[in-house]
């Protein structure tokens, strides 16, 4: 049997870790890092968050969320118990034995991928290093980033990682808005640059979630996370390239989605939409096939999917156009009302939206667009800037030249929708069970 050594200080570490006395700083207190953050506290850690963005570091001291999977109850219970504290200041880190880092990993313009955010996190950690403490990234980025990004800029410390202190990945998994699955309930998948690093990252993640699963190397871990994500792209381009097919054909693409699922094996079902959102899906293509590219290899079964799910904004756009010139109408002056904006239902989360696209594509061919959204307030657009969500009345439905259903939330009442709008373009098949002629579906 072999067995793995683990240098004198990861014993200190992984005491500290099964009492809970470990002090743990999460850098980014997003999505994933204020859930993280929360949950860490709420088991005993105690934990203390760095965020950039001032506003947000005084809401969660003041125990007020901002994203959906973190309750007001939550959040308070951890901030008055003085579990969780949160300072735009990394000097606050000085001390912790555990430093997890969430921060965006999104693409430039060109669609290239952005390790900025995490350069400067891997930055700002390196004063606050020394022998014994355990640095894991969570933030979704392609394969080699812990050892060829982070490593090197956590070493110019002069401590060695693997040997002074542990280094690891552990892909984020949070679904938003998923009731059925938490971060506890969510299997944690971690890989270590050694396999100590390995042992005490998967120590710590043990206490948060009920299932871990090492894997080999940090770059092992960083593929499964991007693999996950690009599974899912390249399905949804699929069933989104059939859906152009079944139009040009006359076909209804969502009969032949349900009929093709009772086959009880071998299949899958996806379903089309008005494109992919959320951070991962639309972003972990490019960050693969970018990475690829230093190895000579071209990955065009992947990067077509991703084009072929950023073309169906476009799409939703000229079915519009088709839907209103039926009714004698043309975009341009036409006023349009979408619902929901959100990347996907019951959340507020608005990242990567397809319904912005479709907004600006909208507004750029000469379109008055308004919306409404239950969960999101207001929304940022290049033209006409910042616009706030309009009351769902009868008047709004029946002044709507159409309605376009882009974000298919459970709190919207549907069958009003349909009574009150003269056209309504339905992206998600949510009013199937309306058969009048003036819904058109994808």
């Amino acid at each position: 049997m072999n067995v793995v050594t683990a240098p004198h200080h990861d014993a200190s570490l992984e005491s500290k870790i099964h009492a809970r006395t470990a002090r743990v700083g999460v850098i980014g207190l997003g999505y994933v890092g204020l859930a993280l953050a929360v949950e860490t506290a709420e088991i005993g850690f105690p934990v203390v968050g760095v965020e950039i963005d001032a506003t947000k570091a005084a809401m969660v001291n003041a125990g007020e969320p901002y994203i959906a999977d973190v309750t007001d109850d939550m959040l308070r219970h951890v901030v008055d118990s003085h579990k969780l504290t949160a300072t735009t200041n990394y000097g606050e880190l000085r001390g912790v034995d555990v430093i997890i880092i969430c921060v965006p990993t999104p693409l430039t313009k060109s669609k290239e991928p952005d390790l900025s955010h995490v350069m400067a996190a891997a930055e700002a950690c390196v004063p606050m290093l020394r022998p014994g403490i355990l640095v894991v990234l969570e933030s979704t980025t392609y394969p080699g980033t812990t050892v060829e990004v982070v490593q090197p800029i956590l070493e110019t410390s002069g401590l060695r990682a693997g040997t002074d202190f542990a280094l690891a990945f552990s892909p984020e998994r949070i679904d938003p808005g998923n009731r059925r699955y938490s971060l506890r309930t969510i299997p944690k998948v971690v890989g270590g640059v050694t396999p100590a690093s390995t042992q005490i990252a998967r120590s710590f993640y043990e206490q948060v979630a009920n299932t871990v699963v090492s894997v080999s190397s940090p770059t092992v871990a960083e593929m499964v996370k991007v693999y996950e994500n690009v599974f899912r792209n390249v399905n949804i381009a699929l069933v989104n390239e059939l859906t152009l097919l079944c139009d040009r054909m006359g076909l209804d693409v969502w009969e032949i989605i349900e009929t093709a699922a009772t086959k009880p094996y071998g299949f899958m079902p996806f379903y089309p939409g008005p494109g992919v959102g959320g951070h991962c899906i639309p972003v972990d293509p490019y960050y693969l096939s970018a990475k690829a590219r230093e190895y000579d290899f071209h990955a065009r079964f992947i990067e077509l999917a991703a084009t072929v799910n950023d073309s169906m904004p476009y799409y939703v756009v000229s079915r519009t156009t088709g839907a209103l010139e039926t009714m004698g109408k043309t975009v341009c002056g036409a006023n349009i009302l979408i619902l929901g904006v959100a990347y996907k239902k019951d959340i507020p989360d608005v990242r990567m939206s397809p319904a912005l696209k479709i907004m600006a594509l909208l507004e750029k061919r000469g379109a008055s667009v308004t919306y409404h959204d239950p969960h999101v307030s207001e929304v940022a657009l290049t033209n006409p800037g910042t616009i706030r969500s309009v009351p769902l009345t009868d008047e709004a439905l029946a002044g709507a030249d159409c309605v376009i259903l882009a974000t298919d939330h459970s709190d919207l009442d549907y069958e009003r929708i349909v009574a009150q709008a003269s056209l309504v373009v339905d992206t998600r098949n949510r009013l199937r069970a309306f058969r009048a002629p003036h819904v058109v579906r994808l």
